[in-house]
């Protein structure tokens, strides 16, 4: 298949539970534990105990259904927005947010995170934790000047955005574009959060393949730069995992801060 016949996420949609299992599970055969498991954790959880990115209202805007990146984040905000493009997306999480027989298991991240930690007796309550921070899933369209028309949401601390500028953009222009976008649902001063991977061409959902934006250190910090942006951290990972179900080079989690005017 061909870069012209892969398939874009917000346009096409995929499979959203055979999703979690090929990136996200706990099965033998996934192969990403260490780059989208623990890599994220990890670094949010560095980043949200030093204190500084808290508030009241943190946005998410990230690639299919998964909760894992949230787990930190729930300790320092009273409420997560979540905003999905696809409605087989939002079914899927409030499938596990209502705790209904069939929900995707999330207990390895729940065990890791409480490992992270170190602070095995949360392990009970972490889940329950989360659920309780996240009162709203909103389905959105990245299209319109405001995405989640007719809801206005309320100014953000923070936002989240995990791969979805990865799998959304055709190009560099559509990344600064998007990037704009989400800066303006922050409160001035907000903090943007970024994790992603370089030299990506492509990625897999079952017997699909999607298109994903090839970009680099260097194009990141100049786009966050050129929206107004501060960079507080810049973490790059390379590559661990072994699968052709897609071919990024390097992983980076990126958090910086709106620059007051």
């Amino acid at each position: 298949m061909d870069s012209g016949s892969r398939k874009i996420y917000h346009v096409h949609g995929f499979d959203s539970r055979q999703y979690l299992e090929h990136y996200l599970s706990d099965k033998p055969d996934m192969a990403f534990g260490d780059d989208t498991l623990k890599f994220p954790i990890e670094n949010l959880t560095n980043i949200f105990t030093r204190g500084h990115i808290k508030g009241d209202v943190l946005i998410d805007l990230s690639t299919g259904s998964f909760v894992h990146h949230l787990y930190a984040a729930c300790e320092f905000f009273q409420h997560i927005i979540v905003l999905k493009a696809s409605d087989g997306c939002i079914m899927e999480l409030k499938r596990w947010l209502d705790s209904r027989t069939g929900a995707f298991d999330w207990s390895h991240v729940t065990k890791l995170h409480v490992e992270i930690q170190g602070n095995s007796d949360q392990f009970q309550d972490k889940e329950e934790k989360v659920r309780s921070a996240i009162p709203h899933v909103v389905k959105c369209d990245l299209e319109k000047e405001n995405m989640t028309d007719p809801i206005v949401l309320p100014p953000a601390d923070c936002i989240i955005s995990a791969v979805l500028l990865d799998v959304v953009c055709k190009d560099q222009d559509d990344y600064r574009r998007y990037l704009r976008k989400f800066s303006g649902l922050l409160k001035p001063g907000g903090h943007m959060i970024l994790i992603g991977g370089f030299g990506t061409t492509y990625y897999t959902v079952g017997k699909e393949k999607f298109q994903a934006l090839t970009y680099d250190e260097d194009f990141v910090r100049k786009a966050l730069v050129g929206e107004g942006f501060v960079l507080d951290s810049f973490v790059t990972k390379k590559r661990t995992a072994v699968s052709d179900l897609t071919d990024y080079k390097d992983l980076i989690f990126v958090a910086a801060h709106k620059e007051k005017v």
